[in-house]
């Protein structure tokens, strides 16, 4: 397991059950997602609960479900016993594949929502360096600004109130 989950383990509180369905969803293709970032190519559909992103950044059922509300979850998810290490050991295994486009390997719009992710818990967690490298190795530094404007949007705007 990974280390770069190195918050406090106080953030992950008795919410535990906040992340149920995201373990639920994890464990049903936890092997597969390992198999396919070891070899560089996203075949499956995992995104949404693998690679968590805010609320905003996808319209669908299951973006929406699977979506975090803000930098404070951020933090509660990558605490989380399970999660945490699970997401930065992904993160990791893409940075097997330095110099391959992560379009050729998530496919497009994966793409985008991986850095979107990367975007979110960089800005969450910025004592673990896994989130920046992989914005600045795969995607040449460029952040998500969508991420971005939520996160600095103040929560009187919040839509999701």
């Amino acid at each position: 397991m990974s280390k770069d989950h190195d918050l406090d383990e106080d953030v992950f509180d008795e919410d535990e059950d906040e992340f149920d369905h995201f373990v639920a969803a994890q464990d049903t293709v936890h092997n597969t997602v390992v198999a396919e970032l070891t070899a560089g190519r996203k075949k499956t559909h995992w995104m949404w609960f693998v690679f968590p992103v805010l609320t905003g950044i996808g319209e669908s059922p299951m973006a929406m479900f699977y979506s975090l509300r803000d930098a404070d979850e951020a933090r509660a998810y990558l605490a989380h016993p399970l999660l945490g290490p699970r997401l930065t050991d992904c993160m990791h295994l893409l940075l097997d594949h330095r110099g391959t486009d992560p379009v050729t390997i998530m496919g497009e719009t994966d793409a985008y929502k991986l850095r979107a992710c990367a975007t979110l818990f960089e800005h969450a967690a910025p004592t673990s360096p896994v989130f920046a490298t992989v914005l600045d190795e795969m995607f040449s530094g460029q952040r998500c600004n969508k991420t971005l404007r939520i996160l600095r949007r103040p929560a009187s705007d919040d839509l999701f109130v």
